[in-house]
């Protein structure tokens, strides 16, 4: 009986995502809200923030800010460039009072080269993005494209603070290039290579330690069993707790993708409140495009639109998931306008969260029942304040954004916990996130009262499910990543795109 029981609550929680939320729901953040489905240069996936568990790093804190959702390799002739009329950002709140203190801002430029070749005696501009020879370096001459960026740090408030630009530690310079994305392997023979020289180290104004930074597509971090779950929940190994191997069980839907990513590693003491011995601090990922868009019909002349108007924000992204299964739909656009700083206006949906309510009117006769404290102290913390003695600041303004305690000891490869703090690995999510934390998981069981069978907020009479092992069947660990910066592995190509060339991305650089 207890088996149908925990069989029965685990499909709650799955069909109640199916039924409840946005198709693409559980994929953290990629079209997370109905409007920015319309802009995916500009749509957040995943934020990433941990000690860097690099060899040599620990004194590191990398942050990576996904973008671009749903990238499939061989989206060829055009493929996956940033948007040049958008500001890409990454926010640092070191003294908890829900407002940017640092802010690292992203630019992009695309220059078409336009490379002609002679056919019968004229010069005709060719198509592809490659103009005929393989390429091995940034900005190659085989190259028809070349994206490049900018960088520049805010301090204070992210539009009226101090601002100042990143240069390059090798030659001053204040434009970095971006890789091509991985077109195939004729046209990039060895894209880990090429991608591997365009990570530079960069001299942050006002931080005396180098930091280095990364910006190109990646295989997508991200797993989830997506296609099964949202078909009526037809998963064909069912993966209960008690099943064999259950959290690995189904398949990965986000295995055949990529994404770009923009990625940072910064001296920790370069992120926390200078003269402050509190250790914690905040952070999220925004994107904003120019409030007007004029049309150009006739975009011959190489400007397809003119943009103007004050920056207006369309994406956010702190912690995994909450736009997903905690912000209801009515309110999935406001939230991706708005700051931390206004986010008590979200409050209820964390205090009285209708996903537990919703598996309890489902399956509440089969023994799954919601947590019963109310407010939901336990989602507070998790998701508003940090957690008390693990990531929660000094003093601390309750807003979203995902939390990390710099002060806690990086873990080795090897040795981190997939399923982080409740899995009695400290360093891990919902302290900060790691590229191996499995936030699926984590998330069902939060939210079903993981916390409480941890005296974490409410105590364990307050959660009669809380000690199931929820998941989705789509494993993830450390062992999906590489071991030192930018992490994220080598993108998937598009040519050759096969089952072989997808099943192997895990284990490739």
């Amino acid at each position: 009986m207890q088996t149908i029981i925990n069989q029965a609550v685990r499909l709650a929680v799955i069909g109640t995502l199916a039924g409840a939320y946005l198709p693409a729901a559980m994929a953290s953040s990629h079209r997370e809200a109905p409007f920015i489905t319309q802009s995916p240069k500009v749509d957040g996936t995943d934020f990433y923030m941990f000690r860097s568990y690099e060899t040599g790093r620990s004194a590191f804190v990398t942050l990576i800010a996904d973008y671009v959702p749903l990238q499939d390799p061989g989206a060829g002739p055009n493929y996956f460039a940033m948007d040049p009329n958008a500001l890409y950002e990454i926010h640092i709140d070191n003294n908890g009072d829900a407002k940017e203190d640092l802010t690292f801002q992203f630019r992009f430029n695309n220059t078409n080269k336009d490379t002609k070749l002679t056919v019968g005696g004229k010069q005709v501009s060719i198509p592809l993005v490659i103009n005929g020879g393989a390429i091995a370096a940034p900005n190659a001459a085989g190259a028809n494209i070349r994206e490049t960026y900018t960088i520049n740090v805010v301090r204070g408030d992210r539009r009226t603070g101090t601002k100042a630009a990143v240069t390059n530690a090798a030659d001053g310079g204040t434009t970095f290039d971006k890789p091509l994305d991985n077109i195939g392997n004729k046209s990039i023979p060895n894209y880990a290579a090429y991608a591997a020289a365009h990570v530079y180290s960069v001299n942050i104004p006002g931080c005396s330690t180098p930091a280095r930074v990364f910006v190109g597509q990646r295989k997508d971090p991200f797993v989830v069993n997506l296609g099964e779950t949202f078909d009526l929940v037809n998963i064909k190994a069912p993966a209960t707790e008690f099943a064999a191997n259950a959290e690995s069980a189904a398949k990965d839907d986000l295995a055949g993708k990529n994404v770009t990513a923009i990625e940072m590693e910064v001296a920790a003491s370069c992120l926390t409140a200078s003269g402050s011995s509190d250790p914690v601090i905040g952070g999220w990922t925004t994107a904003s495009v120019r409030q007007g868009r004029l049309l150009n019909p006739t975009p011959n002349t190489g400007t397809p639109s003119k943009e103007g108007g004050a920056w207006t924000q369309v994406s956010r992204l702190g912690m995994p998931l909450v736009n997903e299964v905690v912000i209801g739909l009515k309110d999935k656009d406001t939230f991706n306008a708005s700051k931390p700083s206004g986010d008590t206006q979200f409050a209820t949906y964390v205090t009285n969260p209708t996903l537990p309510a919703l598996i309890e009117i489902l399956y509440g006769s089969a023994g799954a029942k919601a947590p019963t404290n109310f407010p939901r102290n336990d989602l507070v913390a998790a998701f508003l304040t940090g957690v008390k003695g693990l990531n929660q600041p000094a003093t601390v303004t309750p807003s979203e954004m995902l939390r990390l305690n710099t002060s806690t000891p990086a873990v080795a490869v090897g040795s981190q916990n997939r399923l982080g703090v409740i899995g009695g690995d400290n360093a891990g999510f919902p302290n900060g996130r790691r590229p191996g934390d499995d936030v699926v998981d984590i998330a069902l069981r939060v939210v079903m009262g993981k916390l409480c069978t941890l005296n974490l907020g409410c105590a364990p009479a307050d959660a009669p499910a809380g000690g199931l092992h929820f998941t989705d069947g789509a494993f993830l660990d450390a062992s999906f990543f590489n071991t030192g910066f930018p992490y994220l592995k080598t993108p998937l190509p598009g040519s050759p795109q096969t089952g072989a060339v997808v099943q192997a991305a895990r284990g490739a650089p």
